[in-house]
């Protein structure tokens, strides 16, 4: 039932934005929660490189005194890779177009990111 509900938030998500390509909820221990991802793309193998690059970038605030980290953003040739805490015990990836308009993307995965941390 709850991870009908996390898809639910996730499938609204991805419909904000032709710009959002995919998007899951993982555990901070790097279990995948709930996904829409497209074919092809190991949940496993996300869940745990989102869980591996959360972990750091919250040592990497802590030890540079940048106080409690918000988000995580990685930016490749193919796009973009936004993470964020949804709650103390999860995080929400979404993997996003090069050519995405950001700031609209960040104002919708805040969003989402509290309706999850409400139902976690």
């Amino acid at each position: 039932m709850k991870a009908e509900l996390l898809t639910s938030v996730l499938t609204e998500l991805n419909g904000t934005s032709a710009d959002i390509e995919a998007s899951g909820v993982i555990s901070t221990d790097g279990l995948m929660m709930a996904a829409v991802l497209p074919s092809g793309m190991d949940e496993d193998r996300v869940g745990a490189m989102s869980a591996a690059m959360l972990s750091l970038g919250d040592r990497t605030a802590q030890e540079l005194n940048r106080g409690n980290l918000e988000q995580v953003l990685i930016k490749g040739r193919h796009g973009y890779v936004l993470m964020t805490y949804a709650g103390e015990e999860a995080v929400l990836t979404v993997l996003a177009k090069p050519n995405a308009k950001l700031g609209l993307i960040f104002l919708d995965v805040k969003r989402a990111a509290e309706s999850i941390a409400d139902m976690l």
